[in-house]
Parts: C-alpha cells; sequence; structure tokens
C-alpha cells in the first residue's frame, strides 16, 4: 500500500492526497453501511456514491461546466485532473455497492482497503478491478515461480505492444490530426484515422498487459481487459472484447439496475442509450466524447432492432469490414478537439471536400517503409495471429519444441522493446484526461 501511495505521489505529488481523501472516505461509509440497518444502509449508500461522484465530477467535469456557460475565465478555474480518477472512483463505487447488497464483506481494515483502491499496476489505467476480485488476494497472497514467469512475460507482451507499435502509430496519428483542414487529403485522412485506431487499442491494451503481469507477480490475478476486440463481427460484438472491465461494470452497476432488459424494447433501448452517453462522459469532459458514447449507443440500438440479424446471414468478412468502418468512424470522434475538426475529417475521408493544399501534405510525407511494417504487424497482431501460431505449434510440436519457440518469441520482445525503450523520443500517455 505504501508503494503505491510513492509510486502515485511521485507523479502528482501533493495530488496523492486526494486518493487518500478516496481511501479514507470509503472506508468510513463502508463502516457505515456495513452497521447499519434498514434504510439507513441505503443512505448511507447513496452518500457514498453522491461524494464519489462529486468528487469525480468537480476535478473531471468542472471546466466543461464553465466552459459551456460562457464563463470567460474558465481555463483558470478548471483545477488540475489526478491521474486515474476515474479508475480508482470506480473501483470505490464498485465496493460499496457490492457492500450494500452483501456481495463482499466489509473491511475493517483501513490498510487492504487502501491497497486496494491504490494498487499500484493498475491505479492509472486499468483494467478496473472490483474489490470481490481481489478480496481473497488482499487477504493473504501466494506467489509461486510459474506465477512470475507469467506476470513478467505479459508485461513485456503489454511493452512491447507500448513501445514497437502503439508509439509509432501515434506519432503518425498525432502528425496527420494535425494538418490543416484545407491540407487534408483522403488518403491522408484515412491514414490517421487507421494509426490511431491501432495507437488506440494497442496502447490501452498495452498497459492493460502491463498491469496484469504486474499483479500475477505480486500475487493478484487481474481480469483481463481486452480479447482482440478488431475481431468483432458487429458492434455489440466489439464491446464484449473491448475494455471488458468497464464494459461490465456498467452492465453490473448502471444497465441492470436501470432495467436492463427486462421491460419493455423501448425500455430496453434508452437504457443502452443511457449507459453509452455515461460510456463516453466517462472517458473525458468534451461533446465529442458524448458523441462518441451516443454514435455507439445508436449502433447497439440498430443492431437488437435487425441489423444483427442481418450481419449474421453475410460472410464473416463482410461483417469484419463493417465493424471496423463503425469503429474507426468513431474513433475519429474520439480523438478530434472539436466537432468541426470531426465534421473535416470525415468530409476528407469521404471525399466531400477537396483541399486546397493538398499538394503540401501528401500522404507519402507521412507513409512510409516503417510505417506500413509497424502497420502490417499491428494489423496482424491485432487480430490474434500469435495466439493462432501458439495453437497450431502446441497441436504438432514436442513439449520442447513449444518452449523453445515461447523463449525465442519472449527474448524477441524483450530485446526489440528495451531497444525501443531507449532511442523513444515520443512517448505519450494518452489517459490523462481519464
Amino acid at each position: 500500500m505504501a508503494v503505491s501511495l510513492v509510486f502515485y505521489a511521485w507523479g502528482e505529488e501533493l495530488y496523492v492526497f486526494i486518493l487518500i481523501a478516496s481511501i479514507v472516505i470509503n472506508y468510513s461509509v463502508g463502516l457505515g453501511i456495513d452497521a447499519a440497518g434498514g434504510r439507513n444502509r441505503l443512505w448511507w449508500l447513496w452518500g457514498g456514491i453522491s461524494g464519489n461522484l462529486l468528487f469525480l465530477g468537480y476535478f473531471k467535469y468542472t471546466g466543461f461546466f464553465l466552459e459551456n456557460i460562457g464563463l470567460a475565465n474558465a481555463a483558470a478555474l478548471t483545477p488540475a485532473l489526478p491521474i486515474g480518477i476515474s479508475f480508482f472512483t470506480f473501483q470505490a463505487l464498485s465496493y460499496l455497492i457490492d457492500l450494500y447488497y452483501r456481495r463482499v464483506n466489509v473491511q475493517k481494515n483501513p490498510l487492504n482497503l487502501a491497497l486496494y483502491i491504490s494498487l499500484f499496476p493498475q491505479l492509472i489505467a486499468g483494467p478496473i478491478v472490483r474489490y470481490a476480485e481481489v478480496e481473497a488476494e488482499i487477504l493473504e497472497r501466494k506467489t509461486s515461480r510459474s506465477d512470475v514467469a507469467e506476470g513478467v512475460q505479459q508485461f513485456v507482451r503489454g511493452l512491447a505492444k507500448k513501445t514497437l507499435v502503439a508509439d509509432p502509430m501515434g506519432l503518425v496519428a498525432d502528425r496527420v490530426f494535425s494538418i490543416p483542414e484545407a491540407g487534408l487529403t483522403p488518403e491522408t485522412a484515412w491514414l490517421g484515422a487507421i494509426c490511431y485506431s491501432l495507437q488506440l487499442y494497442f496502447d490501452f491494451s498495452a498497459y492493460s498487459d502491463m498491469a496484469i503481469g504486474l499483479g500475477r507477480i505480486f500475487g493478484f490475478k487481474f481480469p483481463p481487459n481486452f480479447n482482440y476486440p478488431y475481431r468483432a463481427t458487429s458492434v455489440t460484438d466489439f464491446w464484449r472484447r473491448w475494455h471488458m472491465t468497464l464494459s461490465r461494470w456498467f452492465r453490473d452497476y448502471l444497465y441492470i439496475p436501470l432495467g436492463g432488459n427486462r421491460q419493455s424494447a423501448a425500455r430496453t433501448y434508452l437504457n443502452l442509450w443511457i449507459v453509452f452517453l455515461a460510456t463516453g462522459i466517462w472517458h473525458g469532459a468534451a461533446w465529442t466524447f458524448i458523441a462518441w458514447g451516443a454514435y455507439h449507443g445508436l449502433f447497439l440500438i440498430v443492431e437488437r432492432l435487425g441489423l444483427g440479424r442481418i450481419l449474421a446471414r453475410l460472410p464473416s468478412a463482410l461483417q469484419h469490414i463493417y465493424l471496423l468502418l463503425a469503429v474507426i468512424c468513431g474513433w475519429v470522434m474520439f480523438r478530434s478537439e472539436s466537432f468541426g475538426q470531426a465534421t473535416n475529417f470525415y468530409k476528407s475521408m469521404f471525399q466531400l471536400q477537396s483541399g486546397t493544399m493538398a499538394d503540401f501534405y501528401p500522404v507519402g510525407r507521412y507513409l512510409d517503409a516503417y510505417v506500413l511494417c509497424i502497420m502490417a504487424i499491428g494489423i496482424v497482431a491485432s487480430v490474434g495471429f500469435r495466439p493462432w501460431c501458439a495453437a497450431k505449434i502446441a497441436a504438432t510440436a514436442s513439449p520442447r519444441i513449444q518452449r523453445l519457440s515461447n523463449e525465442i518469441w519472449f527474448w524477441a520482445l524483450f530485446v526489440a522493446a528495451i531497444i525501443s525503450v531507449g532511442a523513444a523520443s515520443y512517448s505519450p500517455f494518452i489517459y490523462f484526461r481519464f
């Protein structure tokens, strides 16, 4: 626990006291829920939920609110955003809600609850771990040599994803998204959208892999967070594979309490819409995030209305093309700084405008042999080529050959990732807004 707080303070300095305050508040509310009876338990729960959401709302959405009411000095009044506040707030909320419904036991040792809320491997970038998933391991952990070995391997896979694919793709995406609208050609726009799609997946899944790997080394078994989402055949399937811990969080703590699909069809669609609006708001304080959440909610509703049945009858290749077009176009909204930028990007992608400065920003300026190679690696890796190869080797090779193959793969990734870390001049942390 102390190491987790030092880790957070190293990057956030005095904002570590925000994290400590969250720990103290949720520990106290948890004791109150456990000791109360009848409706008092519900009052304690709503008090805890309100406190956490007010905490999150003040730091994350104050600037957004002030800007939208037209306050001239909104930027000066906007508090700095503590890193990872969305993640540790949602974890604390899951503890209180599960405690209210008696799914978990109250944690009376404040240091143990502090360990859960501040656990450094997944504190700032997920996955979102529920208290029930680590309750036993907080009380007693056992770490074997195989746990350490598997944890190190997963950490190295994550590090390789980040340094070898996400950062090079992110550099291209940043350059393309900074092009003036008059210089954006369709080819360059699509290149930027695809590179950003690869950056976001490999960056986020990399941090999840590193967190899960570190947790495994220390005796924690965190839930998986990604399951090759770009292999999905529908937007519904995509959200079963993308940021799975967040999807399950909203399903269990918002969608089901709203009524889920147990009521009328219209109410089910409304519940889906609310959940995805909330998902957009969770990701960032901007109208573009809200629009991105509404966009995905619309796709889920349309697929439930019948598009899903039509897709199921199509060849799998067409299903994948549909999914990739829907998701990549959505990421443009997610990445854009404003509706204006997103609109111009879409116009360029679909040849609805011609750039007067296009000659100054040709696609060849951003797409060379190195970028093509990284894109190809990213596309192949994002659909699960490595597990497919491992399964083929396991089915045909001896155990000795399998071990040798795994060792070669591990050391190749490790050496490449270390070299890349040493040579890197660009390695953004894209979760500050979360």
